[in-house]
């Protein structure tokens, strides 16, 4: 009988390999002989999923995104917390918080600048910057009792909620990069206190 393979687990397993190299070691590591070792398996094998390091880097980062889709769905099914508590939930699943979120945006902001000039990595990269914004838009329409943006780039019909949208993405992107960059300085409990004041001024 022949064995059964999970070719989409073995996938997101090699992307977590991936995410490990970029975290202990840096994106300038990240060759497929090095995730292949990181993840136990041989370079040849690895191609087997993966042609090129570029197909590898953004199957990587479209898996991190899938992510926080996946927790933010769930968390906006859910009814936990008053208005103001759901913003703040929202915007930190974003954040380093936790080793899970650290790796994240590590990793996200290593390929940064690479997606910048790289077509596949740039069309990923777009679309973290559209999952973004549309995270902002649902943590001010929480916090406003707004009707919820349905579509990635439904704007919020109030001008003033879209543009507290706006700046609220510009924080989390500073508040991200403060927070993997100088964690000593900027830890887990100083970015949540940020969030909640930056959220209490809404009301």
């Amino acid at each position: 009988m022949p064995r059964f393979v999970d070719h989409e687990a073995r996938r997101r397993e090699i992307a977590a390999a991936l995410w490990r190299v970029v975290r202990t070691q840096g994106v300038e590591q990240t060759s497929v002989r090095a995730v292949a070792a990181e993840a136990g398996w041989s370079a040849g094998a690895l191609r087997h999923y993966f042609a090129t390091q570029d197909d590898l880097h953004a199957f990587a980062l479209r898996s991190m995104l899938e992510q926080t889709v996946v927790r933010v769905r769930r968390w906006l099914a859910s009814e936990d917390g008053s208005p103001t508590e759901r913003a703040v939930t929202l915007v930190e699943e974003l954040l380093p918080l936790d080793d899970e979120r650290r790796s994240e945006c590590l990793v996200w902001y290593a390929f940064a600048d690479r997606a910048r000039l790289d077509a596949v990595l740039g069309d990923v990269r777009r679309q973290g910057w559209l999952g973004t914004r549309h995270i902002a838009r649902l943590a001010v329409a929480e916090a406003a009792r707004a009707a919820r943006p349905l579509g990635l780039e439904d704007e919020l019909a109030d001008p003033a909620l879209e543009a507290r949208a706006a700046r609220l993405h510009v924080l989390i992107d500073g508040w991200a990069v403060h927070g993997i960059s100088y964690p000593d300085l900027v830890d887990a409990s100083a970015l949540h206190d940020q969030v909640v004041a930056e959220v209490g001024t809404w009301s």
